[in-house]
Formats: structure tokens, C-alpha cells, sequence
């Protein structure tokens, strides 16, 4: 129970449905000095877990995990950040924190099953005789966390519980409502899972130093940059990322350190005076630079394919895992809430590569991709 009307309605219903119901509060962080104390610090989101369960009248216990939280989000983050990478704190939550050590947890405790208020759906069907579990989109469009769930493996799934996600959003808040429960009409938290919000430079900064370092607006008629705009021929060269050199364009101010940014940002940048706004489209964090484009249709924010390398390739339905030299179309997302793209995924011995029918926006190298079959989500990886 995270303290949020979500996770307060999951456990309503499971009493409703005459499951015997005990609530769990994760503690992942401890350092209070980048979190905006105002946005639902994880005090409050303790305190108004347990008047849930008090109203409910299920038992309820704090476990802390900032050890583990520390060592596998929070150290992960701060390595990808450093190499120029843009890491997905939420996805990973789920896959190392809620589903494993949270999840082996509450099996100690002799619970059956982990319940969350995501907003997604499981579904069991027999293949070849055997149960698996299908991780489906939540009925709610518009709050679909399917995609943050894309790491769970078939073991994981087998243990967890999506009370909500045959629900939208407002009626969730009507049973909450109606139950009287204090968390009804409380904000969505935002910020890392089970933190609060951070402010995100303040965060970095705890171990990624400040390093003054300049920044490139590339001019979109630089002859070397439209050499790489061309059709390419062959999959290696259409999923590759761009490159960016000083040459490629003029310094047009400075910044504090190239692993602070990330592809697709505008604000933060502090420079003004163009025509159109300044978008970051790529980081070089070896000679700490940052490259710039105008506007936010500028062409290098648009690419025809990404590639996930074999390592960071994962089948939440391996049966569906497609050979090596085979390929497949699939419904595409490579962020939380962005409209599902046509792409075609072709595995090779090196990894996955992925071809969008129509150019995407703002492909980062850190963040995960994720494939889906009409509802469900068969597999995603970490976009390289």
C-alpha cells in the first residue's frame, strides 16, 4: 500500500472479492533533502497508508528496503546518468524492487499473492498444458501502466494481483469515495516509486559532480548531419544512433555537467535568443558536450529504428520469442503514455533491431522499449 487512492481501492476490492488482506508499506528512501517535502513526501504516504488500513481494518507493517533500493535503482541510476544514459527508475522498481525483494517478502510472510493498484490486467491461459500469464493493457487508456511492468517475468507474474485495471480512474475515485476512505480525492503521486518527487539535479548532484562544459547547436544543413539523414540500407545502419561532432555546428553557450541532460529536453538549458526553442538531441558525456538542434521537429530528434543489444533483450511471453534471422511486426512504445507505433523486430545474434513504419521522436539510449500484440505486452529492452 503506497499511501495513493490506487493502491487503497486494490485492497478494498480484494476484501469485496473475500481475500484475506494485509497491507505492506515499502520505505525505499531515507535522504529527505532532494525530495520536494510538499508533494506527498513518503512520511505522509506512510501516515495515510495506515488510516486506509485502519478504515479497512486489515493489519498493516512498514518493510524497509532503502538498502536494496539504494543498490539496485538508485546506483544503476547514477551509472547510467554518468554514461550519458537515461535510465527508467519506475521500470525498474517494478522488476527488482515490488516483484522481487518486496515480493519474496511477503511469501515469507505466507501471503499467496502480491496485489498492486497498477493499472493493468494478467490473464492465465494453457499453452502446450502448461499455465502462462498474459500482461494486458488496463482497461483505462489513459492511465495504462502496462508498460511499466514490461521487466516481469512469468514467475513474477504467477504471484501478482491488478485489482484495478478492469477500472477507469474516476470510478476508482467513486469507490474510494463511497468507502470513505481518506486517500480518495488525494493527488497522484509523481517521482520515483516510492520516494516523491526529487528534484532531479539535486539528486545527481548527491554523486555526479558538476562539470562546466559547452553547448553545440548542430545546424540542420550541416553536410555531415545529412549524410547520416539518407536511407540507409541495412539494419545496423537504420537503428544506429547519430553522431555529433564540435564541427557539426557553433557553441552556443555553456552548461554544468553533460550527464545532467537527456535527448528530447528543452528546459534547463538557460539559452534563449533563437528562433525556436534549443532541444537537447544528443550527450557526450567522455567530452562532457551537448548537442542542440532548433525546434522540436528538428531531424536528428527523429529516427527510424532503435537496437536493444542480446543482453537487455526480455520475453515477459517467451513462448512468443521470436528466432534469430526472424522478424515480426509488433505495436511499438518506447515511453510511458506515447501511442503505440507499427515497427518491425528483427533478431540476430547481436540483438533486437527495431524498425518503425514511421519515424519516432526522441529515441534515448537507457530507457525501454516495449512490444505489444493488440492488448498485451510480449516483450520489451533497454534501448541502446
Amino acid at each position: 500500500m503506497s499511501g495513493g487512492v490506487d493502491s487503497s481501492v486494490a485492497a478494498l476490492k480484494l476484501l469485496n472479492e473475500g481475500f484475506e488482506v494485509i497491507g505492506l508499506f515499502m520505505k525505499n528512501w531515507h535522504d529527505t533533502s532532494v525530495t520536494i517535502s510538499d508533494d506527498c513526501p513518503w512520511i505522509e504516504d506512510s501516515t495515510d497508508a495506515q488510516l486506509v488500513a485502519d478504515q479497512l481494518g486489515i493489519p498493516i507493517q512498514t518493510i524497509d528496503l532503502s538498502k536494496e533500493y539504494k543498490e539496485r535503482i538508485v546506483d544503476y541510476m547514477f551509472r547510467e546518468y554518468e554514461a550519458g544514459r537515461t535510465p527508467n527508475p519506475d521500470v525498474l522498481c517494478n522488476r527488482e524492487i515490488k516483484f522481487d525483494v518486496f515480493l519474496k517478502a511477503a511469501m515469507q510472510l505466507g501471503a499467496d499473492y502480491v496485489a498492486t493498484g497498477h493499472y493493468c490486467r494478467k490473464e492465465t491461459i494453457k499453452v502446450d498444458g502448461k499455465e502462462t500469464y498474459r500482461l494486458l493493457a488496463g482497461k483505462d487508456g489513459n492511465k495504462d501502466q502496462s508498460y511499466f511492468l514490461c521487466q516481469v517475468n512469468q514467475e513474477q507474474l504467477s504471484k501478482a494481483l491488478f485489482p484495478i485495471g478492469e477500472m477507469e480512474k474516476p470510478d476508482v475515485r467513486k469507490m474510494a469515495e463511497q468507502a470513505g476512505l481518506v486517500t480518495a480525492n488525494k493527488k497522484d503521486s509523481q517521482g520515483l516509486c516510492f520516494i516523491g518527487k526529487v528534484r532531479l539535479p539535486d539528486f545527481l548532484q548527491q554523486q555526479l559532480k558538476p562539470k562546466k562544459g559547452t553547448v553545440i547547436e548542430v545546424e540542420a544543413t550541416n553536410t555531415e548531419f545529412e549524410k547520416q539523414l539518407d536511407t540507409a540500407s541495412n539494419l545496423e545502419r537504420i537503428t544506429a544512433p547519430y553522431s555529433f561532432s564540435p564541427e557539426m555546428g557553433k557553441q552556443v553557450g555553456t552548461h554544468s555537467g553533460a550527464h545532467y541532460f537527456t535527448v528530447g529536453q528543452r528546459k534547463g538549458l538557460a539559452i534563449g535568443g533563437t528562433p525556436e526553442p534549443l532541444f537537447v538531441v544528443h550527450t557526450d558525456t567522455q567530452k562532457n558536450i551537448v548537442y542542440t538542434g532548433q525546434g522540436h521537429d528538428f531531424p536528428a530528434l527523429l529516427r527510424k529504428g532503435l537496437f536493444v543489444p542480446t543482453n537487455d533483450v526480455h520475453w515477459v511471453r517467451p513462448d512468443l520469442e521470436i528466432g534469430i534471422g526472424e522478424s515480426m511486426e509488433f505495436d511499438v512504445r518506447i515511453r510511458y503514455r506515447q501511442p503505440l507505433s507499427k515497427a518491425t523486430l528483427t533478431r540476430m545474434e547481436k540483438g533486437l533491431y527495431v524498425v518503425f513504419n514511421i519515424s519516432t521522436w526522441g529515441i534515448t539510449p537507457g530507457q525501454f522499449v516495449a512490444w505489444y500484440q493488440s492488448e498485451e505486452l510480449i516483450g520489451s529492452g533497454v534501448i541502446s
